[in-house]
C-alpha cells in the first residue's frame, strides 16, 4: 500500500499562494503548541500519534472532504503511518515528506525586483522558520546575505544563474539560525564579510565590515553599502543595496523590531536599538524597499511571497517605530520578550567557530519558530 508524499516546496506554494489544507499533527502538543505550518487558509487538527495507535476512526469524522488532508509529524515516519491508516478507512491524505524537519529547512526563492543596468535581487524565504536570505546578481558577478546553513541551495542557484559568488555578508553574529556564510566563501573563494564588534571571539579569518563598506558586484557595479545599525547586536550593520533597497539584518522587521537580549546585554544595547531605528533609519530615503532577515507572522509575506516595504510605510504602521516615550521603548524591548532561541548559545558559538556540531545536531538546535523580534 502507498501513499503520497507532498514536498516541502509543494507546501509552501499552498501557504504563499493562500489554498486550502488541512493539516493532522501527529506530534505532541506543546511540540505543536511551539511551532507549526502556519497560514491564512490551513485549519488544523493536532491528535498525537501515540493516541492513533489503535486505530484512527475517532479522527476521521473530523477530518474535511473539500479540502486536501497532509499527516504532518517531526521526521516522516509516524505520518507515514497514520496515512497509511487513513488510506485504509478510505480517506485520501498525503504525509510531509521528511517531517518538520524538511519544513524548517525549506527555501523558497522569490524574485525582489530588478537592479540598475540588468541586475536582479532575489530573496530566499525560509518559510518555515521565519529566515530570510538575498542574492543580489550583476553582470555574472553575485553577492550573498545573509545565507542560512543549507548552503548548496545558493551555490545551485547562483550556477543556474550563471553566476559567480564574489562576495558573503552576514549582517551579525547570529544566534537563532546557522550561518551558511563562511561555508560559501569556502567552496567559492569569496569574501566573507562580518561586523568586527560581534567578532571579537571568532576563531576564523573574515573581512571586517564597517560603516560606509562599499561593494560593486560585475562590471554594472552594483553598489552594497554598510550602515553600522547596532542594538540586535552591538555589530548589526545594514546595507543600501543599488539606492533602492534597505537590507536590515534583525534591526527593523515588518511588524516588529528586533529584540536586544540575545547576547545577554539587553539593558546595554536597547539605546543603540533605539539610536539605529529613530536616527539613523529616520535619515534615510522613505522610498527604501525594507528587506528584513527574518519575518515572525504570516500576514508580513506580500502575494508573491516576498516580505519587503517601504521604509515611509514601515515608519507609519510599525508600533515599534512609534513609542515617542523612551522609557516605554525600553520597557517594550527589555520587559516584553518571548522564549529566547532554541540552543541560541550554541548556534552563536557555531557560528563564531568555536564548535562544530554534525548536521543532524545543527538541525535539532534549530528546530522552532523565529524568535528574533519583539512586538
Amino acid at each position: 500500500m502507498t501513499v503520497k508524499a507532498m514536498t516541502a516546496k509543494e507546501v509552501a506554494r499552498k501557504v504563499i499562494e493562500n489554498k486550502p489544507l488541512f493539516i493532522l499533527d501527529v506530534r505532541n502538543g506543546d511540540a505543536f503548541a511551539d511551532w507549526k505550518i502556519e497560514g491564512g487558509n490551513i485549519q488544523y487538527l493536532n491528535t498525537p500519534y501515540f493516541d492513533l495507535l489503535d486505530g484512527v476512526e475517532e479522527v476521521v469524522s473530523e477530518l474535511p472532504k473539500e479540502r486536501d488532508i497532509l499527516v504532518v509529524c517531526a521526521k516522516e515516519g509516524s505520518s507515514v503511518m497514520v496515512a497509511k491508516m487513513l488510506d485504509e478507512e478510505g480517506v485520501d491524505a498525503a504525509y510531509l515528506e521528511g517531517g518538520m524537519k524538511a519544513w524548517s529547512e525549506h527555501l523558497e526563492p522569490v524574485k525582489v525586483g530588478d537592479l540598475k543596468n540588468g541586475g536582479e535581487l532575489y530573496q530566499f524565504v525560509r518559510i518555515g522558520k521565519g529566515c530570510l536570505s538575498y542574492m543580489a546578481i550583476s553582470d555574472g558577478e553575485a553577492a550573498i546575505i545573509d545565507a542560512t546553513r543549507m548552503a548548496d541551495i545558493f551555490l545551485d542557484f547562483a550556477q543556474e544563474k550563471g553566476a559567480k559568488i564574489k562576495h558573503v555578508f552576514d549582517t551579525h553574529l547570529h544566534a537563532d539560525h546557522i550561518s551558511g556564510g563562511r561555508q560559501i566563501a569556502e567552496a567559492t573563494g569569496a569574501t566573507y564579510y562580518l561586523p568586527p564588534a560581534d567578532a571579537e571571539e571568532v576563531v576564523f579569518d573574515y573581512a571586517e565590515l564597517v560603516n560606509g563598506l562599499e561593494v560593486a558586484i560585475g562590471d554594472a557595479k552594483i553598489e552594497i553599502e554598510a550602515l553600522y545599525s547596532p542594538g540586535h547586536t552591538i555589530g548589526s550593520t545594514s546595507f543600501i543595496v543599488d539606492d533602492q533597497y534597505l537590507m536590515t539584518g534583525d534591526i527593523l522587521f515588518i511588524d516588529s523590531i528586533g529584540r536586544p537580549d540575545l547576547a545577554g546585554l539587553a539593558e546595554d544595547w536597547v539605546g543603540d536599538l533605539r539610536e539605529s531605528l529613530y536616527s539613523r533609519y529616520a535619515e534615510l530615503a522613505d522610498e527604501l524597499i525594507v528587506l528584513p532577515a527574518h519575518f515572525m507572522i504570516m500576514d508580513e509575506l506580500n502575494e508573491d511571497g516576498s516580505v519587503a516595504r517601504k521604509l515611509g510605510d514601515l515608519f507609519k504602521e510599525n508600533h515599534g517605530l512609534n513609542i515617542e516615550d523612551e522609557q516605554e521603548f525600553r520597557d517594550m524591548v527589555t520587559k516584553n520578550l518571548p522564549p529566547q532561541p532554541n540552543a541560541y548559545q550554541d548556534i552563536r558559538s557555531t557560528n563564531m567557530g568555536k564548535i562544530t556540531p554534525d548536521e543532524e545536531v545543527q538541525r535539532e538546535m534549530e528546530i522552532g519558530p523565529n524568535r528574533c523580534a519583539v512586538r
